[in-house]
C-alpha cells in the first residue's frame, strides 16, 4: 500500500513539461508515415521506401575500398599477420599503416576538436583540387555528416530571437527543423519550378522584404546544390547572383553541397560556393559549406562523416567555432577516417583503383538510369509532373487532384488553405502507402508553393522496384481521383 501511494504521487514528465520548440518542430522524412511504413512492414506487407536518402539500406553495396580500410584501422593487429596480403591489396595495407602512423592512438580515442590534422590537410587538398583555387585546412572542421556542421553554424550565428534565415522553398527539413529549436526565425524563399527550380533574385529580394517588414533580421541564406527535394543543379551564373545578393545584404551564406558527385543530366555540372566566390574575387561574405560522406557514391550514412569549410571569417570568429565543437570533444574517428577515404580515394596504378574506379562508376550509373525511369515514368501519368532530376537523389513530384465538392481553396485564409493542403497531401502518401506499400513524403514537410501539391521520392531503391513504383503509381493515382470525382 505504502509503495502504491508514493507510485501515486509521483509526478511523470509530460508533454507540458517539454521545450515548446522541440513539440513545434517537424521532420517529415522520418515522419508518421514512416511510422506507418514500419508497422506494415511488421505485418509482412512489402515496403518500398523512397522517403530518405539512405543507399545502403536499399541495398546499394558499400566501397570495398572503403570497408577495407577501415577493417584494418579497427582491428591494426591484423595488419602484421600473414592472412593480411592475402586478404587486403598492397595499398590498403599501405594507407592503413599510414594513417596509424599519423594517428597512432587509433579509432577509439578522442581527437582534435577540429579533427585529425591529416584529414583536413586533405579535405583542403580535395577542394584545391576540385576547384583550382586555395583552400585552408586551418579553415576546416570535421563533423558527424553534414547535418552537425549545419548546426554548428545556426548555433553561432542565431543571437536574437528576430534573428531569421533565408531557406528555399522546398527546403531539406533539417533546416525548418534546427531553426524552430535554435529559436530563430524561418524565412522562406520559393525556388522557381518553372525553371528547374533555379533561385529568382526577384523573390529573394521580396522574401527578404517581407521578413524586414515583419521585425526580422536577416542573418544568413541557405543554398542547396544539387537540390534536395528537388534534383536540381544550379548554374554558375545563378550561384553568382546568390553572392552578390548575400554581398549587398550582408548575408552568410550555408552552402549545402552534399550531392556534388551526383549529377546525372548531360552538359551539366557542379560548381561550388567556393569556386565562384573566388573567380569573383568576393573577400566580404562569409561562406560555410558543407560536404558528407553519406551522400555521392559512398553513401556511408551510418558513419556520420563530412566536413564543414568557412572562408571569409575572422580569427576571433573561427575560434568561438572551434570551442563549439570542443564542447562536443570532437566528431567520431570513424567518420573522419571515411571522410578521408572520400577526399582521397586509391591513386590511379595502386592495386585498389580499378575495383573502385568500376564500383564508382556503377552506381552512378545506375543512379542516372533510376533517375530516368523515375522521371520519364511520372510523367506519363495524367495528372502528374516532374523533371527528370538533374542531380542529387530525389524528385518533388507535381500532382493534381479534383477539390471535393463544396470545397473552394480560394475562399480560405492563407492558413487554412495550408493546413487543408497539408492534409490533403498527407492523406494522398498515407493511401499510397497502404495500398501499394510505396513510401514516399508529403510535399507539405518539405514546403511548396500555395496550391499546389507534391510528393518527394527517392530513386535509390533497385530498378526493378523503381519500375514497379512507376507501375503502381499510376493505377492508384488513377483509382484515387476517379474517388475523389464521384
Amino acid at each position: 500500500m505504502l509503495w502504491n501511494n508514493i507510485l501515486y504521487n509521483l509526478k511523470m514528465i509530460n508533454l507540458s513539461a517539454v521545450n515548446s520548440k522541440l513539440l513545434k518542430a517537424h521532420y517529415a522524412v522520418r515522419g508518421k508515415i514512416v511510422v506507418r511504413a514500419n508497422e506494415l512492414e511488421g505485418r509482412g506487407k512489402k515496403i518500398i521506401y523512397c522517403n530518405i536518402g539512405n543507399p545502403q539500406a536499399l541495398k546499394q553495396k558499400p566501397i570495398t575500398f572503403v570497408r577495407q580500410v577501415l577493417s584494418l584501422l579497427e582491428y591494426p593487429d591484423m595488419i602484421g599477420l600473414p592472412e593480411a596480403a592475402r586478404i587486403f591489396p598492397s595499398d590498403v595495407i599501405a594507407r592503413a599503416k599510414m594513417m596509424l602512423d599519423k594517428n597512432p592512438s587509433g579509432t577509439g580515442a578522442y581527437t582534435q576538436s577540429a579533427g585529425i590534422p591529416f584529414i583536413r590537410k586533405a579535405v583542403a587538398d580535395f577542394i584545391h583540387k576540385r576547384d583550382g583555387i586555395p583552400a585552408d585546412m586551418n579553415r576546416i572542421l570535421l563533423t558527424d555528416g553534414a547535418s552537425k556542421g549545419v548546426q554548428a553554424v545556426l548555433t553561432m550565428l542565431t543571437n536574437k530571437e528576430t534573428d531569421g534565415y533565408m531557406i528555399p522553398i522546398p527546403q531539406y527539413p533539417l533546416y525548418s527543423a534546427t531553426i524552430e529549436l535554435y529559436g530563430a526565425k524561418q524565412i522562406n524563399y520559393f525556388l522557381d519550378e518553372d525553371n528547374h527550380w533555379q533561385l529568382n533574385e526577384g523573390e529573394l529580394n521580396r522574401s527578404l522584404d517581407s521578413a524586414k517588414k515583419s521585425g526580422i533580421n536577416p542573418v544568413a541564406i541557405a543554398v542547396i546544390n544539387p537540390g534536395n527535394p528537388t534534383g536540381a543543379v544550379l548554374s554558375m551564373e545563378n550561384i553568382g547572383m546568390i553572392i552578390r545578393f548575400a554581398r549587398k545584404h550582408k548575408l552568410s551564406i550555408l552552402a549545402d553541397e552534399v550531392y556534388q558527385e551526383n549529377i546525372y543530366a548531360p552538359g551539366l555540372k557542379f560548381y561550388s560556393f567556393a569556386r565562384v566566390m573566388h573567380d569573383m574575387g568576393e573577400k566580404e561574405v562569409t561562406l560555410f559549406s558543407f560536404h558528407s560522406v553519406s551522400k555521392g557514391f559512398l553513401g556511408e550514412c551510418g558513419h556520420r562523416g563530412g566536413y564543414l569549410e568557412v572562408r571569409n571569417i575572422p580569427d576571433d570568429v573561427y575560434a568561438e567555432m572551434i570551442k563549439l565543437q570542443s564542447i562536443g570533444l570532437c566528431s567520431n574517428v570513424d567518420g573522419q577516417i571515411v571522410t578521408y577515404l572520400m577526399v582521397a580515394p586509391p591513386e590511379k596504378g595502386s592495386e585498389s583503383y580499378d575495383l573502385y574506379s568500376n564500383e564508382r562508376d556503377a552506381i552512378l550509373s545506375d543512379l542516372k538510369e533510376k533517375a530516368e525511369i523515375l522521371g520519364a515514368g511520372l510523367n506519363e501519368i495524367e495528372g502528374m509532373e516532374t523533371y527528370i532530376p538533374q542531380g542529387a537523389m530525389y524528385a518533388f513530384v507535381k500532382f493534381n487532384l479534383p477539390h471535393p465538392k463544396g470545397i473552394d481553396p480560394g475562399r480560405m485564409t492563407e492558413l487554412e488553405r495550408e493546413g487543408y493542403e497539408a492534409e490533403r497531401d498527407s492523406e494522398y502518401c498515407l493511401k499510397l502507402l497502404e495500398e501499394t506499400g510505396i513510401c514516399v513524403v508529403p510535399g507539405s514537410g518539405f514546403g511548396q508553393r500555395p496550391g499546389t501539391l507534391h510528393f518527394r521520392t527517392t530513386f535509390l531503391p533497385p530498378k526493378d522496384d523503381i519500375r514497379a513504383l512507376v507501375e503502381n503509381m499510376k493505377k492508384f493515382h488513377i483509382s484515387y481521383v476517379a474517388k475523389l470525382k464521384r
